[in-house]
């Protein structure tokens, strides 16, 4: 962000100016440390052939897009919530949540452990709805009643990792409705749906954040919240559709889920928070606000996956891929350190 989104809000003669440095411009679709990753992508690509010749197919290739986009969606909801300084734990149960409500509510009873209170057709807009109520319930505590986000957004991943347990009764949802099931199996243009769902949007949030003044007043916000002010951004609106935003898009990915497995499990969502941090982290998305990019963002999902499915084709147990989510995130932190200065903390 240019310099004036730090200026002091009291100067006299500055409101001019400081509008002008938030809202002004345009966005970088990529900065020089998001185009790093583009190298280390094509790196993984040459070594992944070298493993195992399967992985260049066509067929293997969509098939990483596909398990990838569902978490590509919560990474890009992450995103947004980053770059305005918030940050949301959450994102994970509501994945598991919303398609759960929704199937327990249109599956039949004793047919799959739902209770057929509504036709089929109901589960999509139920699915985001439950999405969108998290997120609202989230955005009320967080700005309405100033509570730190990172508690609230902990608390109701408890929360709704409870609820999902309990409507469950810890069990997992089958028989899912066509219309739960479409997005996540159907093929558009010999293309999974859910692929080019996840592209589409995150090409839409790159003009949204770069070239709207709504994605300018993310940055600025996440910049500095009292000179956004200061400039005449309704910050609380903001941020109140930053975070019910991300709730219907972990809901979006929650129903790509379900579709492509036809069921929602009670753990659904389970430990995927950890997977969409390391993505943001290596994608250059700073957790102290105001910075990063959707390329960025999107780069650091793909190369995760990518590397997830080298592994995996050289045979190395799942074990060992969580425990190198982690060691990734320490090793973005500690480039972040060397190359801009200081840690995202």
């Amino acid at each position: 962000m240019p310099d004036t989104v730090l200026a002091d809000p009291s100067a006299p003669g500055r409101p001019t100016a400081r509008r002008k440095g938030l809202l002004g411009g345009r966005v970088p679709l990529a900065r020089l440390r998001d185009l790093a990753l583009v190298p280390a992508i094509v790196i993984i690509a040459i070594v992944g052939q070298i493993v195992n010749p399967v992985f260049l197919r066509a067929d293997n290739l969509i098939n990483v897009l596909q398990t990838m986009s569902e978490t590509a969606l919560l990474v890009l909801a992450q995103t947004m919530v980053l770059i305005v300084k918030k940050m949301d734990l959450s994102l994970e149960s509501t994945m598991g949540l919303a398609p759960g409500v929704a199937a327990w509510l249109v599956v039949p009873a004793g047919a799959g452990h739902g209770l057929g209170l509504l036709p089929g057709a109901w589960a999509v807009p139920v699915t985001l709805a439950v999405g969108a109520l998290a997120g609202a319930v989230n955005a009320l505590l967080i700005i309405r009643f100033g509570l730190n986000g990172f508690i609230v957004t902990l608390g109701m991943l408890i929360v709704l990792r409870g609820v999902l347990t309990g409507i469950s009764g810890g069990q997992t949802f089958f028989q899912l409705p066509q219309s739960m099931l479409y997005l996540g199996t159907a093929q558009w243009g010999g293309v999974p749906a859910s692929i080019w769902i996840c592209l589409v949007l995150f090409a839409v949030a790159v003009v949204v954040l770069g070239w709207t003044g709504f994605g300018r007043s993310l940055y600025a916000i996440g910049g500095n919240v009292d000179a956004a002010k200061a400039a005449g951004i309704r910050t609380d609106r903001v941020l109140w559709i930053v975070i019910v935003t991300g709730g219907v898009l972990a809901a979006l990915a929650g129903l790509l889920l379900s579709g492509r497995l036809a069921s929602v499990a009670s753990a659904q969502g389970d430990g995927y928070i950890f997977t969409v941090f390391a993505a943001a982290v290596i994608g250059g998305i700073s957790l102290n606000g105001g910075k990063g990019t959707m390329f960025g963002a999107f780069s650091g999902i793909l190369l995760l996956f990518m590397i997830q499915n080298v592994l995996t084709l050289a045979g190395v147990p799942a074990q060992w891929i969580g425990a190198l989510n982690g060691l990734i995130i320490l090793v973005a932190l500690t480039i972040s350190r060397i190359t801009g200065g200081q840690a995202q903390e």
